[in-house]
């Protein structure tokens, strides 16, 4: 500790939030297998600290302190054992210091101690979508000193953060003459292997090569009486110190791209699939957007941060900015760097500008671009991808109606063609098994999968080989308010009533059918009696098989299944009374005819709740229902 870097103040020892003690044990004991990441992530941190400063200056100019060459420099000293990783960005003010080394204020955080596993592996890949930043220093050190001084604070007011990783911290102010920060890191016995500048050179050109800032070492030259490498007073820059998105595509390897993924989602994993482009025309910029393997913890969270890293000609703007591509687009990840937007430019200007909105326009064309070729050509990744963002990208069908259809045929379902809960079947798909004379592509919605699969409303439909859609997803109906039809060919709801079947029987099934109806008058009639202001309607159908009866609802009215989940959600849904459809060639109908009185309405009472219950409602008198069932299993 230099003179000039004295401790001013008694260090102040405080514990770190819970969830920091659990991801700093987690780390330690499942990413020991890739130690080495722990530099990406410093010189990442380090990389947006001074993207950050950079932002800030425009406005305040004397915050860079006559010191505007920014970079990322990295030290190693063999025989006291540590990395230094420093910067001269933005730096810390010793409360950002406490909250941001202290604790973990992002979203999702709930979510992702939930999901861990205790298995070594798995839990290593969830650490790694969660990110872990900072954090990852003590995957190889014992004791990590943070040593910072805010850009615009004086030398004074300097920040020493200290811990070994077990629970506390410790905070100092500190004399700090230079802004910015460093991070040493004591390295744990058996992690030498970083004490070497060939090594920590090799990580660097790996996972630091696209960093636009230069990442710097000491020179090394060979001395011949020491026999060893020895380091001059020289800085050298190690990476290529460009950004990545402006150099042409042919110069840039797979790798290089997925390092880049990494650096700026802060993932472990590779991406799915990236695009990159120059985009030229009334509005100039660059392109370079990925679509993650895994959705981020907060995709549901709407305070969520989300979007895409904006700069102008260059220049670090922001980090989430969800302007630049609509919300059923926000699991994407990436750059936009627009020649044509103030350096300036605020999130109101962003909402209010033509250029931003062109920006918006040919981004979200260009992500669909790349899932319809991931779609056609490489149908497992389009799988994976379908099965981890599916339902967000269902949303777009109603906020983007420019690209409806487009979307439309992106969009997978699970079906009674498959049988199977995965959703791997498209509109196209559906449209190219349908039945000569077929006019609509029918479907269903349900709680789950399951509810939906054994729907008595299908019992018609799989007698006559015609394939319906399986649409379980929360967000399914709120898309069908969008989706009226796809090919010329309109969307129908097996569960709504009024569905015209002629188009599935024949001349002798509609003869049958019409005799039926007929026979059943009577019955009909006292059904409707007896059920009274139960039911909006009673009538006979013919899309019952197996099952003696089924409840559905006018063409025009809100599916039940809506309605609940509206009632779910505290909002109130209009009234709608059940219309009951018999099966005039079942069993129990035939019985239930036979009944008397009071008999008869006990069982009207218990074919609407038995039909009530088929379809996923919950009975206002449940336990009557039992009395009912029981007294009538009796007689």
């Amino acid at each position: 500790m230099t003179q000039a870097e004295s401790t001013n103040t008694p260090s102040e020892t405080l514990g770190f939030q819970a969830e920091v003690k659990q991801l700093l044990h987690l780390m330690i004991h499942s990413l020991y297998s890739n130690k080495e990441i722990f530099l990406r992530e410093l010189v990442s941190n380090a990389s947006d600290a001074c993207d950050k400063l950079r932002f800030e200056a425009i406005d305040k100019p004397e915050l860079m302190q006559g010191d505007a060459e920014l970079r990322v420099r990295v030290e190693y000293d063999a025989q006291a054992r540590t990395i230094t990783i420093s910067d001269n960005g933005i730096g810390l003010s010793r409360d950002e210091a406490v909250a941001n080394l202290g604790t973990i204020a992002r979203s999702g955080t709930k979510e992702f101690f939930s999901r861990l596993t205790g298995d070594k592996q798995k839990d290593a890949h969830l650490i790694g979508q969660f990110g872990v930043g900072f954090y990852s220093s003590f995957i190889v050190a014992d004791k990590v000193t943070v040593r910072s001084r805010r850009a615009g604070l004086d030398a004074a007011e300097g920040v020493q953060w200290e811990s070994d990783g077990q629970g506390e911290f410790t905070v100092a102010q500190v004399e700090k003459a230079d802004r910015g920060t460093s991070v040493t890191l004591h390295l744990r016995e058996g992690d030498d292997e970083f004490l070497s500048g060939w090594k920590l050179r090799e990580v660097l050109r790996r996972y630091s090569d696209h960093i636009s800032l230069p990442v710097q070492m000491r020179k090394e030259e060979w001395d011949s009486e020491k026999s060893e490498q020895v380091k001059t007073d020289e800085w050298e820059t190690v990476n290529q110190a460009s950004a990545l998105w402006t150099r042409a595509k042919s110069e840039i390897t797979d790798e290089q791209y997925q390092e880049f993924y990494k650096h700026i989602a802060h993932d472990f994993s590779d991406p799915l699939a990236w695009t990159h482009n120059r985009v030229e025309g009334r509005s100039e910029y660059t392109q370079l957007l990925y679509v993650p393997k895994q959705a981020p913890m907060d995709l549901w969270d709407r305070d969520g941060r989300r979007g895409v890293k904006l700069y102008v000609k260059r220049v670090f703007i922001m980090d989430d900015a969800e302007q630049l591509l609509p919300n059923y687009l926000r699991f994407v990840r990436g750059v936009i760097d627009s020649a044509d937007l103030p350096l300036n430019v605020s999130r109101e200007i962003l909402q209010e500008s033509r250029d931003v909105k062109a920006i918006r326009e040919g981004s979200a064309k260009r992500v669909l671009s790349l899932l319809e070729d991931l779609a056609e050509n490489q149908a497992e990744q389009y799988a994976e991808f379908w099965e981890q963002f599916g339902q967000v990208v269902k949303e777009g069908t109603g906020e983007d109606p420019a690209n409806r259809e487009r979307i439309a045929k992106l969009l997978r379902f699970a079906s009674t063609h498959t049988e199977s809960p995965a959703q791997s079947v498209s509109l196209a798909d559906y449209v190219g098994r349908m039945k000569e004379g077929q006019d609509s592509i029918y479907y269903i919605t349900a709680e789950s999968y399951s509810a939906a699969a054994n729907s008595p409303q299908l019992e018609i439909f799989r007698k006559k080989g015609l394939e319906v859609l399986l649409m379980s997803d929360r967000v399914d109906e709120w898309m069908l308010s969008f989706l009226h039809e796809f090919e010329g060919k309109k969307l129908v709801s097996v569960a709504k009533g009024g569905l015209d079947l002629d188009e599935l029987a024949d001349e002798e099934e509609k003869k049958q059918q019409s005799e039926q109806a007929e026979s059943m008058k009577p019955l009909v009639e006292r059904l409707q009696k007896a059920l009274g202001e139960r039911v909006k309607e009673v009538r006979v159908t013919a899309r019952l098989v197996d099952s003696p009866a089924c409840v559905v609802v006018d063409a025009d009215e809100l599916s039940p299944h809506l309605r609940r989940m509206l009632q779910a959600a505290g909002q109130q849904a209009p009234e709608a009374k059940p219309i009951l459809e018999i099966n005039p060639g079942h069993a129990l109908v035939a019985r239930i005819d036979q009944a008397q009185d009071e008999a008869f309405d006990e069982w009207a009472r218990l074919l609407l709740d038995q039909a009530m219950l088929a379809e996923g409602a919950q009975l206002e008198d449940a336990a009557g229902f039992v009395k009912r069932m029981n007294k009538l299993l009796l007689g």
